[in-house]
């Protein structure tokens, strides 16, 4: 528990998320669409924890683990803006 007998902070944003899941989910194929979403993300995380070797974070405090996620999430995307560049394309000129 909390401070003083409270609950964390984070339950309120797991009801809201529950919440919101079981309406997209009476909507027919919502639970098919946030699946694929859920998947996505989760791919994303996987990527950054085996390819990059993000499995702990090496810089402490809030500040430094945030430091370091966002850098790891730049170097994948421009992992994935590289991709974007077709085979023998010309080099950009500075």
């Amino acid at each position: 528990m909390g401070v003083e007998g409270r609950a964390p902070a984070y339950r309120g944003v797991i009801r809201r998320r529950r919440k919101r899941e079981g309406e997209i989910g009476a909507s027919g194929g919502g639970m098919r669409k946030l699946a694929r979403q859920r998947k996505k993300v989760e791919m994303l995380f996987a990527h950054l924890k085996r390819i990059l070797k993000i499995d702990r974070l090496r810089l402490r405090g809030s500040n430094g683990a945030r430091d370091e996620f966002h850098l790891a999430a730049a170097a994948q995307n421009l992992r994935k803006m590289a991709k974007l560049i077709p085979p023998g394309a010309p080099a950009l000129s500075t």
